[in-house]
């Protein structure tokens, strides 16, 4: 079996595909990992990112599959996983096979698989909309720090951008290390080294951030954390209930959850 390794940009994956035909070879594995393990006579091949051998794979699947299948594909990619990256392969293989639709057939493994990491890509898309929670800095910047499972930046700057449309913000992925950034007019894509920074949010732990907060976030964030506590019935508390529709590791974005 041999092993196509890419650069983890959808332009690489697609330029696997392209090969796969090229070359007639539909039994492979696929990777972004250069370090992966392969068997001992297995062909270790990476593939280069072209443009035009991507948009030759990307146009060919326009025309086979449905603008919801295509999505489903977008969202299964920016999940990040080396299973996905397999999957959206062997659907592409699938798909080109065959002169009807397929795309539908879920008694498929590749198609069954990319659908259901593109649901898991779409509720980590709607619970980073819902719990991003914003710092207001002295320059009038609104901060948010994020550490999404997948990576869904691209999927909320719409959303944020038809919300926040009167004020300049930056939501930053620290594990990916880049963040959108509005500027009242586009939404741009910027990288920093954000790991050598500090910032002091007033949450009872240091950020990676060198950006100074308002003198007024800090009141607006004790205002927010008193109207949380006041409108709480302690009587009626169900944790476990609440845990299901906020998970724990949604909490260090949220005010009202820090001490």
């Amino acid at each position: 079996m041999a092993t196509y390794c890419f650069d983890g940009t959808l332009t690489g994956l697609l330029c696997c595909v392209f090969r796969a035909f090229r070359f007639q070879e539909f039994d492979v594995h696929i990777t972004a990992n250069p370090q992966s393990q392969h068997g001992l006579f297995d062909e270790f091949i990476v593939v280069s990112s072209q443009d035009v051998q991507g948009q030759r794979v990307w146009q060919g699947l326009k025309q086979k599959i449905q603008p919801g299948s295509l999505r489903q594909f977008y969202l299964c990619f920016l999940s990040e996983q080396e299973q996905a990256f397999q999957h959206l392969f062997d659907f592409c293989i699938y798909v080109f096979q065959h002169g009807h639709a397929v795309d539908g057939n879920y008694g498929h493994p590749a198609v069954l698989g990319m659908a259901q990491w593109a649901k898991q890509v779409g509720r980590e898309k709607h619970r980073m909309e819902a719990f991003v929670r914003f710092k207001k800095c002295q320059d009038g910047l609104f901060l948010s720090l994020v550490r999404p499972d997948f990576n869904v930046l691209p999927l909320i700057e719409r959303h944020f951008k038809a919300r926040y449309q009167d004020q300049r913000w930056l939501i930053y992925d620290e594990q990916r290390d880049y963040g959108i950034y509005y500027d009242l007019d586009d939404v741009h894509q910027v990288q920093m080294n954000a790991r050598q920074l500090d910032l002091q949010l007033g949450s009872g732990h240091s950020q990676a951030f060198s950006i100074e907060l308002d003198a007024e976030e800090f009141l607006y964030d004790q205002l927010w954390k008193d109207y949380f506590h006041s409108v709480n019935i302690q009587a009626r508390q169900n944790m476990k209930l609440h845990i299901q529709y906020v998970p724990k590791r949604y909490w260090r974005y949220m005010n009202e959850k820090s001490l």
